[in-house]
């Protein structure tokens, strides 16, 4: 069992015994419980007992019931608060804006008990009558469940990676020597996928009794030439059918209506493999992660350039434990060091950002102080000095221009105040950009995918200014995040503006998440030359010495 696993628990538990109005002392001891077990580099479960009890920031209680989940696999407290609890409520705390206290109002007083009574609770005004629940509040909460009901049973590209690879070995083992084939949103590269979807080259009937013998699944739908299976964590899985034209089915379902539509139309020859569909129909191939727009059938020639994750040469906006990072500055380089890069941004947050120990001006210099010893100890390798500044309302960021001169890279971001208008978005962007200090726009939209939308832009007029003003924008490569939006950047090269796939990594795990932007970014036809953190440690040299003459700051 992880330590992310354990700490939801103890955050569950925590959320719960508030709902019920328990023990306010109790609830919060076992929150910060749940935020320190986070925090560990050490696996709990790799912990003899007696040392668990020693850990500074678990108090005894914790420490018992991380004992008891270790031993047997549950916490019988969390377990009974759960039985007496109604699903509807559990599921409340996945809504935006009403935390425990507000749901124990809801569920006491109200007497609600799902989240479908909530959202007619709200279409009716009834909130707004009750103690804590303004008209504002009442309406933030029914947009809040309208988008999480649009999302439910939808999944992030990285949530399904491990199911979607383990699920085409299983495939492979119950149909010995057939052909099978990933295809669907996944295999489009997605960054949202609702359904997973297979090709076994077998009768529909051997396909459905092979896989109910084994009963992996809950069979959910059959059609003529597919099943449809539901998960053990809810997506679903649809295995296609196919005998005497499996290619043909492939491109079919890995391609958007539109494009099918017209290669459907083009030919209808037999083809033995995706290469040989387009040649047959004298096109260049098109991966299925380009399937998406018709324009893409009007290239002349095959698109080679794709990005990958090798061409990835450095890592830009890097946290560390300076503010809220899991690890420290060197072993941030180190693990960059290890995975072939040239070079780490290190961008923690800035002074605004005090619920992440954002970095007040003694501490800033205090760190540049530290990196210059650490560039020294790991040369060649370099660590650039930089900021994720935060956007204030009216546009600025929070340093002087004294302190922002200090950083070889400002990455401009905005964190709070969320919900603006297009005006007031674009009004507070403009300005950022327009800031000479401005080196890259830190995940443009702020937005959280199947959690929060995107504030509304107008994109072509925010590419257009950092066209302008040489500001990069990021491809936050966060698996949550994936912004700005792979629909966007077309335009950004149309302009040429750099694109810049960055972590925003917060642990060495979260390095890794480079991965996930560089799937999106080969959708967009982002190549390598296009991309900032594939610039070599000479060319990023130059590039900050360059904007910086440029900028004449």
């Amino acid at each position: 069992m992880t330590n992310n696993e354990i700490a939801d628990k103890f955050s569950t538990l925590a959320k719960l015994m508030d709902i019920h109005g328990e023990n306010s002392f109790k609830s919060k001891s076992y929150a910060i419980a749940a935020f320190n077990i986070e925090k560990l580099n050490v696996g709990l479960s790799e912990l003899e007992h007696k040392k668990i009890e020693t850990l500074q920031g678990i108090g005894a209680s914790a420490a018992k019931k991380i004992i008891e989940l270790l031993t047997t696999g549950k916490i019988l407290q969390l377990e009974d608060i759960l039985f007496s609890t109604p699903k509807g409520v559990v599921e409340m705390l996945n809504i935006k804006g009403i935390g425990p206290k507000k749901i124990n109002i809801i569920w006491k007083q109200m007497e609600l008990e799902s989240i479908g009574e909530l959202l007619y609770a709200c279409q009716e005004n009834r909130l707004k009558l009750y103690k804590g629940f303004g008209e504002k509040t009442q309406q933030n909460v029914l947009e809040s469940i309208e988008f999480y009901l649009r999302n439910k049973g939808n999944f992030l590209y990285a949530q399904l990676v491990f199911g979607a690879e383990q699920f085409i070995i299983y495939l492979k083992n119950t149909f010995v020597g057939k052909q099978i084939f990933v295809t669907g949103q996944y295999a489009r590269q997605l960054e949202i996928i609702t359904l997973l979807e297979y090709i076994v080259a077998e009768k529909i009937e051997v396909i459905d009794e092979k896989l109910s013998i084994q009963k992996a699944f809950e069979l959910i739908e059959k059609g003529k030439d597919y099943l449809v299976y539901k998960s053990a964590i809810g997506i679903k899985v649809k295995i296609h059918s196919a005998i005497e034209n499996v290619i043909e089915k492939l491109i079919e379902t890995s391609s958007s209506e539109k494009i099918y539509q017209k290669l459907s139309n083009s030919n209808t020859a037999v083809a033995k493999n995706e290469q040989e569909y387009f040649s047959i129909r004298k096109l260049p191939f098109i991966p299925a992660f380009l399937r998406e727009d018709e324009n893409i059938l009007l290239l002349e020639k095959e698109f080679t350039q794709h990005i990958q994750t090798a061409d990835i040469k450095g890592l830009i906006h890097c946290h560390s434990n300076w503010s809220d990072g899991n690890n420290t500055i060197e072993e941030m380089a180190k693990a960059a060091q290890s995975r072939g890069m040239e070079y780490l941004v290190i961008s923690d947050h800035s002074k605004t950002a005090s619920y992440a120990q954002g970095l007040k001006e003694d501490k800033i210099k205090a760190q540049h102080q530290y990196i210059n010893e650490l560039n020294v100890k790991l040369a060649p390798f370099k660590i650039f000095k930089s900021i994720e500044s935060d956007i204030l309302n009216d546009g600025s960021l929070d340093y002087s221009d004294n302190v922002l001169s200090t950083f070889d890279v400002v990455i401009a971001s905005v964190h709070s105040n969320l919900k603006m208008t297009e005006e007031k978005a674009m009004a507070r962007l403009m300005a950022a950009i327009e800031n000479p200090y401005t080196t890259i726009l830190g995940h443009l939209t702020g937005r959280l995918l199947l959690s929060r939308p995107s504030y509304p832009l107008n994109f072509k007029t925010i590419i257009d200014a950092c066209a302008a003003h040489n500001v990069v924008i990021e491809l936050n490569a966060n698996p949550n995040r994936l912004d700005i939006d792979w629909r966007e950047i077309k335009y950004a090269l149309e302009k040429n503006v750099l694109i810049s796939i960055n972590p925003d990594s917060h642990s060495i795990e979260g390095i890794d998440d480079i991965k996930y932007g560089v799937l999106v970014a080969q959708k967009a036809m982002l190549t390598k030359e296009n991309n900032l953190s594939s610039f070599s440690l000479a060319k990023m040299e130059q590039f900050i010495q360059q904007r910086k003459q440029i900028k004449n700051i």
